[in-house]
C-alpha cells in the first residue's frame, strides 16, 4: 500500500476514480490514482443516498479535486469537485467503457505497490481524455495505453531490435517472456511468429504512432491484440478479466 506522511492529516489532491465498491448501506470505498500520493483507498459516506451530491461525481474514470483526511486504514473523502466528467461519455459506449474499464484494472494493478505513480497517472489521464473525445480507435488506445503503462512500470518491450542482443530489426519472432521481438540466431524455443504487419502495428501503438496504427487492417489488429494481452499477463502474472469482454474487430 501507498506510504505517506502523517504531518497533516488532511490533504488535497487531483485523482482519477478507478473503481468503486459498496460500503453499508450508504457509503462506497472509492479507489483513486493520484499524481502524488499513490493509489488511495478511501470512503466516501452517504454517496449512495438520493441526496448525496458527490454520488455522481465519484463514479468510475471522472477526474476530480478531493480533499481526503486521513485514516488508519482508509482515508475518508470530505469534498470532491468534478473536474473532466469522462466517465459520462464513456458509459455511453460500449467499446469505449469496456477500454477504460481493462486501462482501470491494470492501473490499479500496477499502482497498489507503488508511491511514485506520477507517469502513471499523466498516462491514464491523456488515454482517458482520448477515449472521451473519440478521436482514435478505443482497441487501439486500449493496447497502446498498456503497453506504455507497462513501459513506466520498468517492463518496456521493444519491438524494433532484438531484446537479446540489440540487432536492428525487423525481426520476424516475438517471445513475450523475454518482452519483445528476437532474431533469427537469439530466438529461443516457443517463440511467436507474428505476421511483419502486426510487429508494425505493435511498434506504432508504443510510440504513439496513430497514422500507421490507424492504416492497419483487422488480422494484424487481432494479432497485436493478442501479443499485448499475453504481455499484460505475463507481468502482472494474472489474467485481466475485462479484456475479454474488449469487442475486437
Amino acid at each position: 500500500m501507498p506510504r505517506y506522511s502523517f504531518a497533516s492529516k488532511s490533504y488535497r489532491t487531483a485523482a482519477i476514480v478507478l473503481r468503486t465498491h459498496k460500503l453499508g448501506e450508504a457509503d462506497r470505498i472509492v479507489i483513486l490514482l493520484t499524481p502524488s500520493n499513490g493509489q488511495v483507498r478511501a470512503v466516501a459516506k452517504g454517496v449512495r443516498r438520493t441526496s448525496s451530491k458527490l454520488g455522481a461525481t465519484l463514479e468510475p474514470f471522472m477526474l476530480v479535486e478531493a480533499q481526503l483526511s486521513r485514516g488508519r486504514n482508509l482515508d475518508i473523502v470530505t469534498q470532491a469537485q468534478l473536474k473532466s466528467p469522462y466517465g459520462h461519455a464513456l458509459s455511453q459506449d460500449y467499446s469505449r467503457f469496456t477500454a477504460a474499464s481493462a486501462m482501470a484494472d491494470v492501473a490499479e494493478r500496477l499502482s497498489a505497490d507503488e508511491t511514485d505513480t506520477a507517469a502513471q497517472y499523466r498516462l491514464l489521464h491523456g488515454a482517458l481524455a482520448a477515449l472521451a473525445r473519440g478521436d482514435v480507435d478505443p482497441v487501439l488506445l486500449l493496447d497502446s495505453y498498456l503497453l506504455r503503462s507497462l513501459g513506466n512500470a520498468g517492463w518496456a518491450p521493444s519491438f524494433s531490435a532484438c531484446v537479446r542482443c540489440g540487432a536492428p530489426g525487423p525481426h520476424q519472432a516475438v517471445n513475450i517472456p523475454l518482452g519483445g521481438v528476437v532474431c533469427h540466431d537469439c530466438r529461443p524455443a516457443g517463440s511467436l511468429s507474428p505476421a511483419p504487419e502486426s510487429v508494425a502495428l505493435l511498434e506504432a501503438l508504443l510510440r504513439g504512432d496513430w497514422a500507421t496504427a490507424a492504416a492497419s487492417e483487422a488480422p494484424a489488429r487481432r494479432e497485436a491484440a493478442n501479443i499485448v494481452a499475453g504481455y499484460v499477463q505475463w507481468h502482472l502474472e494474472r489474467v485481466v478479466k475485462s479484456l475479454k469482454l474488449v469487442e475486437r474487430t
